[in-house]
């Protein structure tokens, strides 16, 4: 089978109604083509694993059923075993998948803190990604009342992952964002 993006967008789409939830799967995904670019990877195919990697959350929102459920239905479907292996390797605390591949450890690094720079950007004033700074993003995380559900050590796990500095990793992900900005609903009133 050939991963295509419009076939995984068309699978996201009929698995997950919820709007944020498919920003945010669109979030992940302009972080991890970022990556992939910067890495010289193929971009398309690692995008379809970063839309899909919480495609089927809102079936099986239990972790150890989420993300393994929705693996073996793309298991069924035709993806092959590096797209399966990376999504559960996202939740290998559950599914005791390992992360080994670059791909899977840029999965991991960036599925928690697209999530967490959402967050950041629209608390802003402009609600936008495009004025946001890794500082600000940083600053938010001594903060445990924000994001409370973002565990804080993995954010920081996934840039070790990386080999990179976590401030580096956070403007990168931001960069990233901008670039996606309308489609994420983070332009804000800028």
């Amino acid at each position: 089978m050939t991963v295509s993006r419009e076939a995984a967008w068309q699978l996201l789409t009929e698995w997950t109604q919820s709007d944020s939830l498919r920003k945010h799967a669109l979030a992940v995904e302009a972080a991890v083509c970022g990556y992939a670019r910067r890495a010289g990877e193929d971009e398309e195919a690692w995008g379809v694993v970063a839309l899909l990697h919480d495609f089927d959350y809102e079936r099986y929102p239990t972790l150890g059923d989420h993300p393994v459920k929705g693996c073996e239905h793309l298991a069924t479907l035709g993806y092959p075993e590096w797209v399966t292996r990376a999504i559960l390797s996202h939740a290998a605390e559950a599914t005791g998948v390992a992360r080994e591949s670059p791909l899977e450890k840029t999965l991991f690094a960036c599925d928690e803190l697209a999530g967490f720079v959402t967050a950041a950007a629209l608390v802003r004033p402009s609600k936008s990604v495009l004025d946001l700074e890794a500082a600000s993003v940083i600053k938010r995380m001594k903060d445990k009342a924000f994001a409370r559900a973002v565990p804080r050590e993995h954010l920081r796990q996934g840039a070790e992952e990386l080999g990179l500095p976590f401030d580096a990793h956070v403007a990168n992900v931001i960069t990233f964002m901008r670039a996606r900005a309308d489609d994420l609903g983070l332009r804000g009133t800028l």
